[in-house]
C-alpha cells in the first residue's frame, strides 16, 4: 500500500517509471491552503493529517542550475522545457516582450516544426502560452520563421538557453515584509537569497555572505558575517509555517548547489534533497482535465497514481530508450561529481549494428592501438597547453605579475604548444592514413608512428618546468592581487583540476610517453621496420626522465602541499623545504563519544588530525598535531574491542583509532612505522604547525545552518555544477574531500603512480536501468573520470571520483551480452563501460584499478608491469 510507503519511495517510484536518471532536480508538489507545500522523505501515513482531503500531486522541477547546459538528458531538457511553458503561461516567468515571443518561437518550432505561416497562425489562435499572446504574434511568427531546420531536442536546448538568462527564470516568489512593514518578496536561488520588490530584484545575499538561516514564528532571520555592514536581517512572513517552509527551501538549495556529499543515514528522518518545491508541468500537449484527483484518505494510491504520471507526461518525441546522465558523482558529482549540450548526430546513442560496423572497419592490431590511445592522450594534452597559454594571456594583462614570471612561463610553454600542435596534426595524418583504404605499400609506410615519436623526444624541452611552479608560487606570496588572479582563473568550468598540475602536465606527458614506446617496443619483434624508431626514441626518454626524475619527485611533494595547504585550516607554513607528504585520508577517532570520523594528514615529522568544518571553502580544521619522534604504534582491537584498531603513543600520551578495514589498517600502520624511521633522521624539522589563533570562526568557518525544531541541512553527493560563482574557491572536489567522503585513504605513492596512469578517449557508457549507450569522450586523470561529448569540448560536462570505487569485467547475469565491458560499483550506484576493443579494455580496467585501489609499499616496490 503505497500510503505505508516512504517519500522517497513514492518519488523514486515515479522517476523509475519514467527512466529519468537525473531525477536529483525534481519532486512532487501538493497544494495546501494558500501555499505550495512538498512531499517529505517520512511516511505518507504520516503526513495524510496535513494534507487536503483531495490532493493532487503534481511532479515538477525543483532545483534550477545557473547553467542549462548542466541538464545531462535530453529527457530531463525535455521536462524543464515543459516547466518553462507552465512559468511563461502562469505570468510566473516574466519578460519583455521580444524575449516572451522568441521563447514562444521555440515551442511551437518543437510543436509544429518547421515554419508555415497558415499553420503557425492558426497553433497560435488555438494554444495559449502566454498572456496577451495575440499582441504578440507577428512577432512570435517572425523568430520562429528563423528556426527551420531545428529539431524539437534542440528547440528545448534553445528555450532553456534563453530562459535561463532571466531575472525571474527558476524564482518562486514567497510574500513577506521588512521591519518598515513594506512588501516584499523573499526567493532562493543557486547562489543564495534573493530579496524582490514585486518583479524586480532590490537585493542579492550570496551563500558567502550568509553565517546562518534561521526563523522563530513568522520571522524568517538572516545573518551575515562580520565584513557585511548589517549582522542580522529580518523579515515577517504570512505564518509560522510559510516561514518554516521557506526556511527548508534554503537549507535545500544550499545543500544542492553547496554542499559536497549526501550524510550517512541517521536513527531519525533529517531533511534531504527530495524535500520538492511546488511546480506544475500541465501544459502544452499535458492538460489540466488529465490530472486525476488522488484522496490519500484509505485507498491505495499506486493506480491513481500512475494514470496521472502518464497522463501528465506522456512524451510524443521523447523514449525511454535516451541518453542516460549522470546522477550521483557526475558534477561534480558530480560531482557529481558533477552538464552537456543538446544530443545531435555526433552525441546521440548508436545502435548496436552501427556501433560494431563502425568497429569492424578499425585495425584491430595492438601497434594501432597503442597509437591510438597515444593520440588520444595527446589531445588532451594540447587542450591542457592551450589552457597555460590561455592563463599566460591573463596574466600578461596584469600589473601585479613580475615580468621575469610572464618571461619564464612564455619561454617555456608556448614552443612546447607550437611544438604538440605540429606532432597532433603529423600524428593524426598517420593514423588517417593507418586506418583507411590505402595501397599495401603506402600501409606499410604509414603503420607506424616510431619516426614521429624519435623526432618529438629529441626536441623536448622540459627543464625549466619546476622552475614555473616555484616561480609562480613566490610571486603568488609575494602579491595577494596575482593570488586572486590565480584562483578566479582556476574557478573557470576549463581549469577542471589544479592549476599547478596543468603546469606540470609536460613532466607528466613524458611518463606516458615512455609507457607507450615501451609496449611497443615490447609488442615488435626486432626485424620490424619501426623497432628502430622506438628503441632510440625510447632510450632518449629514459635518459631525459632519469635527468628530471628528482626534480619531478621534489615538486610533485611540493605542489601536493600546496594543495593541502588551500584544504586545511588551522595550519601553517605547511610547504617547507623537507616535508614529506605520506598518506592523507579517514580513520575513526575513538573517544568518551565513541567513534567519531576524522581527516588525518601523515608526513614524514608529524601527523595532523582534523575535522571537515562547514565554510564557505570546505575546508578542514585541524584539531592536533602529533610528532612522530619516539612514537610507537600497536594493533588494539583485542584491546578496545574495536575492528581494525590501533594505538598511537607519544610523549606518555595515546591515540586509539580505527580504520574502515584491515587492508586499510595494515596501509596506515606501514606508513606510520616508515615515518617514524623518517622522522627521526629528520633534524629540526618539525614545528609548531599549528595557527597562533585557535579560533576556527575567524578562519573562515561557518555555524551550522540551524532554526527552532534544530532541523539542520543535508549534502549533496558532488558539487552540481562546474562553475563555483563565490569568491572563494570550492575545495569540496579535491582528493581529500573525496577520501572523506568515501572513508578511504591516498599515499603519496599512490598519487605517484596516478601521473604514469592517465588515459583518454571514447567509452559507451550505459546505466543499470537504461536500455541505451551514450558514446562520450572519457579522460582519466586525477583519481576521476572526467566526461566529455567529444574530445573538441573546451571543458568536461561532468566527473566521477573513483576513490572507494571497484572495477570489475560485467557478468553474464547483468544482461550486457557485449564484449569489453567494465562495471563500475559504489554502494548501489552502477556504471557500464564498453571499450573499442580488447586492448583498450585492458588498459581502462588497468589505470582505473589505479585509482580505485590504493596501493600498499611493499606490493608496489615487488610489482612487475604487464606487457
Amino acid at each position: 500500500m503505497w500510503h505505508r510507503a516512504s517519500g522517497r519511495v513514492l518519488f523514486e517510484t515515479v522517476c523509475l517509471h519514467l527512466n529519468l536518471i537525473e531525477g536529483d532536480y525534481f519532486g512532487l508538489e501538493f497544494q495546501r491552503h494558500t501555499f505550495f507545500s512538498t512531499v517529505s522523505l517520512t511516511h505518507i501515513i504520516k503526513q495524510v493529517d496535513f494534507w487536503p482531503k483531495h490532493t493532487v500531486l503534481r511532479f515538477v522541477v525543483k532545483f534550477f542550475p545557473p547553467d542549462h547546459s548542466l541538464l545531462l538528458e535530453e529527457l530531463t531538457r525535455y521536462l524543464f522545457a515543459l516547466q518553462v511553458r507552465q512559468d511563461l503561461a502562469s505570468g510566473r516567468l516574466t519578460c519583455s516582450d521580444a524575449s516572451a515571443s522568441l521563447l514562444v518561437s521555440h515551442i511551437i518550432q518543437s510543436e509544429i516544426g518547421d515554419f508555415e505561416e497558415t499553420q503557425c497562425r492558426q497553433h497560435l489562435l488555438n494554444t495559449n502560452y502566454i498572456p496577451d499572446q495575440m499582441a504578440l504574434m507577428d512577432k512570435i511568427m517572425e523568430f520562429h520563421h528563423k528556426h527551420i531546420g531545428q529539431t524539437p531536442a534542440e528547440s528545448d536546448y534553445r528555450l532553456l538557453e534563453v530562459a535561463s538568462r532571466l531575472e525571474m527564470y527558476g524564482i518562486r516568489l514567497h510574500p513577506a515584509k521588512d521591519r518598515e512593514g513594506t512588501k516584499l518578496s523573499l526567493a532562493v536561488a543557486h547562489g543564495g537569497v534573493l530579496v524582490f520588490q514585486g518583479h524586480n530584484r532590490i537585493n542579492n545575499f550570496n551563500w558567502s555572505k550568509i553565517r546562518k538561516l534561521s526563523f522563530k514564528r513568522r520571522r524568517f532571520l538572516i545573518k551575515l558575517r562580520q565584513n557585511v555592514n548589517q549582522d542580522t536581517l529580518e523579515f515577517l512572513m504570512a505564518s509560522r509555517d510559510c516561514c518554516k517552509m521557506f526556511w527548508k527551501v534554503c537549507v535545500e538549495y544550499h545543500a544542492f548547489f553547496r554542499l559536497f556529499e549526501e550524510p550517512r543515514p541517521k536513527p531519525k528522518p533529517v531533511l534531504f534533497l527530495v524535500t520538492f518545491i511546488c511546480v506544475n508541468l500541465s501544459v502544452g500537449e499535458i492538460h489540466t482535465s488529465h490530472i486525476r484527483t488522488i484522496n490519500i484518505k484509505g485507498i491505495c494510491l499506486r493506480p491513481v497514481l500512475m494514470i496521472f504520471i502518464c497522463a501528465c507526461l506522456s512524451f510524443s518525441e521523447v523514449t525511454c530508450a535516451l541518453v542516460n546522465g549522470h546522477a550521483e558523482d557526475c558534477r561534480g558529482a558530480t560531482p557529481s561529481p558533477l552538464i552537456s549540450p543538446m544530443l545531435n548526430d555526433t552525441g546521440a546513442i548508436r545502435t548496436d549494428d552501427e556501433e560494431d560496423n563502425r568497429r569492424k572497419n578499425c585495425p584491430t592490431d595492438n601497434a594501432y592501438c597503442i597509437a591510438k590511445e597515444l593520440l588520444c592522450t595527446e589531445r588532451t594534452y594540447l587542450k591542457d597547453l592551450e589552457l597555460i597559454t590561455s592563463f599566460q594571456g591573463v596574466l600578461d594583462k596584469e600589473d601585479c605579475v613580475p615580468e621575469a614570471l610572464k618571461t619564464l612561463l612564455s619561454s617555456t610553454y608556448e614552443p612546447l604548444h607550437s611544438h604538440h600542435t605540429h606532432f597532433l596534426q603529423e600524428l593524426e595524418e598517420r593514423l588517417s592514413l593507418w586506418e583507411g583504404p590505402c595501397s599495401t605499400e603506402v600501409k606499410g609506410e604509414m603503420q607506424r608512428i616510431g619516426d614521429l615519436l624519435l623526432k618529438s623526444a629529441q626536441e623536448l624541452k622540459l627543464q625549466m618546468i619546476s622552475e614555473c611552479v616555484f616561480a609562480l608560487e613566490r610571486a603568488c606570496v609575494a602579491s595577494r592581487r596575482l593570488e586572486c588572479v590565480c584562483r578566479e582563473f582556476e574557478l573557470q568550468k576549463v581549469c577542471y583540476i589544479p592549476l599547478n598540475v596543468f603546469l606540470l602536465s609536460p613532466l607528466h606527458r613524458l611518463l606516458h610517453y615512455r609507457q607507450i614506446l615501451d609496449r611497443l617496443c615490447k609488442h615488435y619483434p626486432p626485424t620490424h621496420t619501426d623497432y628502430s624508431d622506438c628503441r632510440a626514441a625510447l632510450d632518449d626518454v629514459c635518459e631525459l626522465e632519469a635527468a628530471l626524475r628528482p626534480g619531478l619527485e621534489q615538486i610533485e611533494n611540493y605542489q601536493k602541499l600546496l594543495e593541502l595547504q588551500k584544504d586545511l585550516i588551522g595550519v601553517e607554513h605547511l610547504a617547507v623545504a623537507g616535508r614529506q607528504l605520506i598518506r592523507l585520508g579517514c580513520l575513526s577517532k575513538l573517544s568518551g563519544k565513541g567513534l567519531q570520523q576524522r581527516m588525518f594528514f601523515l608526513f614524514n615529522d608529524v601527523l595532523l588530525y582534523s575535522t571537515r568544518g562547514i565554510t564557505s571553502a570546505n575546508q578542514f580544521t585541524v584539531h592536533r598535531q602529533l610528532p612522530l619522534h619516539g612514537m610507537t604504534i600497536r594493533e588494539s582491537e583485542d584491546e578496545w574491542g574495536v575492528p581494525h584498531s590501533f594505538t598511537l603513543m607519544v610523549q606518555q600520551q595515546s591515540l586509539v583509532v580505527a580504520a574502515c578495514s584491515e587492508s586499510e589498517m595494515e596501509k596506515w600502520m606501514e606508513d606510520l612505522k616508515m615515518a617514524v624511521d623518517m622522522a627521526e633522521e629528520c633534524n629540526g624539522l618539525t614545528a609548531d604547525l599549528l595557527s597562533a589563533s585557535k579560533d576556527v570562526k575567524s578562519s573562515g568557518a561557518s555555524e551550522v545552518v540551524e532554526s527552532e525544531d534544530d532541523l539542520c541541512g543535508s549534502r549533496t553527493s558532488l558539487p552540481r555544477n562546474g562553475n563555483n560563482s563565490g569568491n572563494t574557491l570550492n575545495r569540496g572536489n579535491t582528493t581529500a574531500h573525496v577520501c572523506w567522503h568515501r572513508n578511504t585513504s591516498v599515499s603519496m605513492l599512490d598519487f605517484s603512480i596516478a601521473i604514469e596512469n592517465k588515459l583518454s578517449g571514447n567509452l559507451l557508457r550505459k546505466f543499470k536501468n537504461s536500455n541505451g549507450w551514450q558514446k562520450l569522450w572519457v579522460v582519466f586523470t586525477n583519481f576521476t573520470l572526467f566526461f566529455y561529448k567529444t574530445h573538441e569540448d573546451e571543458y568536461p560536462l561532468a566527473s566521477l571520483p573513483l576513490l572507494g570505487y571497484s572495477v570489475t569485467h560485467a557478468g553474464e547475469s547483468e544482461n550486457i551480452h557485449k564484449d569489453h565491458v567494465f562495471k563500475l560499483h559504489f554502494k548501489s550506484h552502477i556504471y557500464y563501460f564498453r571499450t573499442e576493443s580488447e586492448y583498450f579494455f585492458e588498459r581502462w580496467m588497468t589505470v582505473i584499478r589505479s585509482a580505485t585501489v590504493s596501493a600498499s609499499r611493499t606490493r608496489y616496490l615487488n610489482r612487475t608491469e604487464p606487457d
